[in-house]
């Protein structure tokens, strides 16, 4: 018998883990014999990062809750999966990534699954690059339990500064007005900057009307320290006093140690692989290690979600151990929500923006419809905003983007399953939806901004 493929994973988390686990169940179905190795330099594995900030708001009563499979329930499927283990280079030719402690760890296949760590400013860290004390990042489990604990100790009428207005930026600020403390939020751009002008402008006000401070166009240029604890933040043109800060400026491919290799990496060290998750012989990819194709502009871009992820890692494992499966890109769909002292805003975007549009050589119409989340008469009708965009000369559907009360951002998911059969205006505005009055109005409020759209075509 021949001796078992050795299948080395760095990554332990949603991509990685997936495709360690596809991998298995594929080779069973082909007759391969595998030895899948995963490291990881983390210390969990197969959690949810995306719930850290309802743990951090007391939804979620403690971070095993987070976690969907445990260390001991991956060993005992069969992967070698060893934690606290950090690659730091990696010998394609040779076919051996070596750890920090020096060990070459051979392999056949390479699954490069490393993700994506939060960016930390240097104003945020001491001369010894740890961060200041009351000062982190959301990204993993042990960051949300440090959050968790500090927000504990910090007495009543704390301040906490949110440096970011993204998802997680708003979530963070959810999170720290629930738990009862004054928030101020600074960006550079505006909140929610992924989306339109007008539809991000409907998010800041909700986010002022529950009491967070907004400041728009703030470039953070350092803190005022009590010792190495934070105690204020400056940015160009002001100052705040602060208990916390909660840093939520994105993140970065964690591709270091692929470098020199001759591998492709984008000039932010992202990866390109493939459907199946191929980057080059005997060496994959996938997760928020990697860009991902925009099926709409066949365009590339990084957009670190778990849904690409699981997705992505799957076929990774399929198409590795002798499947076909494949991850035909996205249509860049997403959602959030803020929900706090009374404001409840759920946010949806999927495909592309006016000016992504435009870049592709596209004849972009635009609009916004206002509307309702149900029937008027109903006690559940909140407004609700959507903003849609489609081709001129070719009527199709681009883009679109809702903000709204209860029960509107899920309606992203019909005009997500139109741009992915490369639908028009016209399919959006005429597609069968479901109707009763605690849940829609007879002519969907999502129709009708299609229908207004057509109609100036």
């Amino acid at each position: 018998m021949s001796p078992a493929q050795r299948v080395v994973v760095v990554g332990a988390d949603a991509a990685g883990m997936s495709a360690a686990h596809q991998a298995l169940r594929t080779a069973r179905r082909t007759g391969r014999e595998l030895a899948i190795t995963v490291l990881d330099r983390g210390t969990h594995t197969s959690y949810s990062a995306c719930g850290l900030p309802y743990w951090m708001a007391g939804d979620v009563d403690g971070g095993d809750d987070l976690v969907a499979r445990t260390a001991e329930e991956h060993r005992e499927s069969g992967i070698d999966l060893r934690l606290g283990v950090e690659v730091v280079a990696a010998d394609l030719s040779g076919r051996t990534v070596t750890t920090a402690d020096g060990e070459a760890v051979g392999f056949d296949e390479l699954v490069v699954a490393t993700g994506a760590p939060a960016v930390v400013p240097d104003w945020a860290l001491r001369p010894d690059g740890a961060a200041y004390a009351g000062v982190g990042v959301v990204k993993t489990l042990d960051d949300g339990a440090a959050w968790v604990e500090r927000f504990a100790e910090t007495g009543d009428g704390a301040h906490v500064v949110v440096v970011g207005a993204g998802y997680v930026g708003v979530e963070v600020a959810e999170a720290a007005l629930r738990q009862g403390f004054g928030v101020t939020v600074l960006t550079r751009t505006r909140g929610m900057g992924m989306l339109e002008d007008e539809m991000s402008d409907r998010v800041n006000e909700a986010l002022v009307d529950a009491g967070v401070e907004l400041v728009l166009g703030a470039e953070v240029t350092g803190l005022d320290l009590d010792d190495d604890r934070v105690t204020g933040v400056h940015w160009d043109g002001g100052s705040r006093e602060a208990d916390l800060v909660v840093v939520a400026i994105g993140v970065r491919p964690a591709t270091d140690f692929l470098r020199g290799t001759g591998l492709p990496l984008t000039e932010d060290g992202a990866l390109r692989p493939d459907p199946h998750g191929r980057v080059a012989d005997h060496v994959w990819a996938a997760g928020d290690c990697c860009e991902v194709r925009r099926r709409i502009d066949d365009a590339w871009v990084f957009r670190p979600l778990g849904t690409h992820a699981n997705k992505h890692g799957r076929a990774l494992g399929d198409s590795l151990a002798g499947g076909s499966l494949a991850f035909e890109g996205m249509t860049d769909t997403s959602i959030t929500r803020f929900a706090a002292c009374g404001q409840h805003v759920e946010i949806a975007r999927t495909g592309l923006s006016r000016a992504d549009a435009e870049g592709a050589g596209l004849d972009p119409v635009a609009l916004v419809t206002e509307g309702s989340t149900a029937s008027g008469y109903m006690p559940e009708a909140d407004p609700v905003a959507i903003w849609v965009l489609a081709d001129r000369a070719s009527r199709r559907l681009l883009g679109v983007q809702v903000v709204g009360g209860r029960g509107a951002g899920k309606r992203i998911d019909a005009a997500a399953a139109v741009l992915w059969h490369g639908g028009t205006i016209d399919d959006l505005a005429w597609m069968d939806l479901a109707y009763a009055p605690p849940f829609a109005t007879a002519w969907d409020v999502l129709q009708v901004a299609a229908r207004r759209v057509a109609e100036r075509l």
